[in-house]
């Protein structure tokens, strides 16, 4: 199905929101939602949202993690179990 297809007005979504959760539901990619010839949302379902969450919430941690290694925080894996016995 082309993106094309997935552009609705609201008014569609209003008459036919239950048929488009039903779709989504099934796996229908997300929905955009336009008022007044302008996108204003996206409608998607819940398992594409949350999976949608996990990678930006991981992409975060890489970010995070570039950000120490640019910055010098970070210590050489050599050693790391004779460090870890050290501090028990």
């Amino acid at each position: 199905m082309n993106m094309h297809d997935r552009v609705k007005p609201i008014s569609y979504m209003k008459a036919h929101i239950a048929e488009l959760i039903r779709q989504l539901g099934e796996g229908a990619p997300p929905l955009i939602v336009t008022q007044n010839g302008e996108a204003k949302a996206v409608l998607q379902d819940i398992g594409s949202y949350e999976q949608t969450q996990e990678t930006l919430a991981l992409l975060k941690l890489i970010a995070l993690g570039r950000d120490d290694m640019a910055q010098g925080r970070t210590v050489p894996v050599e050693g790391l179990a004779d460090r870890i016995r050290s501090r028990a």
